[in-house]
């Protein structure tokens, strides 16, 4: 939810922000009751200061980022908060992480900007062809684009090894697409990378948590600002997050490509199905 983005932006904030951040953090209920002018006043800090700490959180000013909020609070599951113990029943354990999952996904669905799907989907269809980095667990992410972007004909590949990334991104040139996903947005092989595809030409689109290193080497930012530093559990729907963002690009790229690319992929599908099929009845 926004108080998660909050926290995974804290470091990055101005001295003056950060005191309306921990204001809003120490009291999110009272945040969404209350005024600029009172919130201001908790935080010492002026009202430009408020207005200036919800733009760099990406709203156009305090009313957009006090609805975001309120919408957040209300979406926000009971118990969804709450780490994952010792002592923890399976029960306790399936209602925690399923809350967890559903709340980062309601968080998503109420912050990604459609706008920004669209102008990434627009890369993609024009692309000559698509390169997917990740690394650690995002090289699993990058591993699930691949198999979901090559179905809509675009010649697609994954790179999980930062050397032989690296090369690749040097070859990209006009034309061609990147897709680089990080969780943290800081891994210096993907930012060099990333910086390679840039000077040889080729669009850039990044997920990645905004304010980052990678975030700034985008030619396109999906921002996923999710917080998970403090929390080993968290990576868990972390993870769903981007997934659901890859589902989102691959369903609309396909779609993109219109009715007769679709009814080629049915076909495609069909004969692998039917192929199955003689291969079970000859082993059976």
């Amino acid at each position: 939810m926004l108080l998660d983005s909050i926290r995974t932006q804290l470091d990055s904030l101005s001295k003056s922000e950060r005191k309306v951040a921990l204001a809003v953090l120490a009291a999110p209920g009272a945040t969404v009751s209350q005024n600029i002018t009172a919130l201001a006043r908790n935080a010492q800090v002026s009202e430009p200061t408020v207005v200036r700490f919800c733009r760099t959180l990406g709203y156009d000013g305090w009313h957009e980022f006090k609805l975001k909020l309120a919408q957040g609070l209300a979406l926000a599951l009971p118990g969804a908060s709450e780490q994952p113990a010792q002592d923890d029943l399976a029960a306790d354990l399936v209602n925690k992480i399923c809350s967890r999952s559903i709340n980062t996904l309601l968080d998503l669905r109420n912050n990604i900007k459609p706008e920004l799907i669209q102008q990434a989907l627009d890369i993609l269809a024009r692309a000559n062809k698509i390169e997917i980095y990740g690394q650690g667990t995002s090289g699993f992410v990058a591993a699930d684009a691949q198999h979901k972007f090559f179905r809509s004909g675009v010649p697609t590949v994954a790179y999980t090894d930062p050397t032989i990334h690296s090369i690749a991104a040097a070859l990209l040139r006009e034309g061609d697409a990147l897709v680089a996903i990080s969780q943290r947005g800081n891994n210096p092989a993907l930012v060099r990378s990333a910086k390679l595809a840039r000077r040889g030409g080729a669009e850039v689109i990044v997920l990645a948590p905004s304010g980052t290193q990678l975030a700034d080497m985008a030619s396109l930012l999906i921002p996923i600002d999710l917080v998970f530093a403090t929390d080993p559990y968290t990576p868990i729907s972390a993870r769903l997050a981007y997934l659901v963002v890859i589902d989102v690009l691959a369903v609309g790229l396909a779609l993109q490509r219109g009715p007769e690319f679709r009814k080629k992929m049915q076909n495609a599908q069909k004969a692998l199905q039917e192929f199955d099929m003689q291969f079970d009845s000859f082993i059976g």
